[in-house]
């Protein structure tokens, strides 16, 4: 078998992007802020089965953009010139920001850098993307003694969490999609429709935001693909972070 074809993204590279490539996980972008890089990686459109099973079928329509791992300290305190993490250094992830802390980061990140317009990922990319094609548990199966290969999670070592893009990516190049720090998404929280949904974003409206993946003090059953938590916009902790998405609207 010869190697994969990717999906060439409908614009790539684009004007907001300083380095941009092609590898064994697909097309990928970066942009820096003051030397700060981060990795964006495209994920290509397709059809899964979303949530615990059986789940529901979600079909994605359009390809996007995917932070290669989660915000990084330095990066947040590039952007908002100040660190509210529990854990201190550059290369760990942001943590202890809310929902509301994310979207003031996005705007503040977009007055830096005109045309890249960040988001958070919607539930449903989310989890698409951790799952990279796996029907498992995780996104490499159902095995959740495999689990430390991937992530930082209750079972690792040390009570705090680890720099970022240190463990196994997923197979379209993603890290620490399971573990390390919970990830802030787009949507509303609400229950699931049992009927196969087109790029669903959400409830219109709602009292809770959703949060995935698991973090560094979490058992491997909250780091499933499919497992979800739901605070207030407000919630702040020293578990919860968050990954920068890019939708080919933007």
């Amino acid at each position: 078998m010869g190697p994969k074809e990717w999906l060439t993204p409908p614009r790539f590279p684009e004007t907001w992007a300083d380095g941009y490539g092609e590898d064994d996980y697909g097309y990928w972008m970066s942009f820096a802020v003051n030397g700060v890089r981060q990795v964006m990686r495209f994920i290509e459109p397709g059809i899964f089965r979303m949530g615990e099973a059986p789940g529901h079928t979600v079909e994605l329509t359009q390809g996007f953009w995917l932070g290669e791992t989660t915000c990084t300290q330095e990066l947040w305190r590039e952007v908002m010139g100040e660190n509210p993490s529990r854990f201190r250094g550059e290369n760990l992830p942001v943590e202890n920001v809310s929902w509301n802390d994310c979207q003031r980061f996005l705007e503040t990140l977009n007055d830096r850098k005109p045309g890249l317009n960040p988001l958070l990922p919607t539930e449903a990319e989310w989890e698409y993307a951790c799952r990279a094609r796996s029907i498992g548990a995780y996104c490499f199966g159902e095995d959740d003694r495999r689990l430390s290969e991937y992530a930082w999670f209750g079972d690792s070592k040390g009570g705090e969490t680890h720099p970022v893009g240190s463990k196994t990516p997923n197979d379209w190049g993603l890290y620490d999609m399971h573990g390390n720090v919970w990830e802030w998404c787009r949507d509303w929280y609400g229950a699931y429709p049992d009927v196969p949904m087109v790029d669903p974003v959400g409830p219109d409206s709602g009292s809770n935001r959703v949060l995935r993946g698991g973090a560094w003090f979490n058992g491997a059953g909250y780091c499933r693909s499919a497992y979800r938590f739901c605070p207030t916009p407000g919630y702040r902790y020293g578990r919860d972070g968050f990954r920068l998405a890019r939708g080919q609207h933007g």
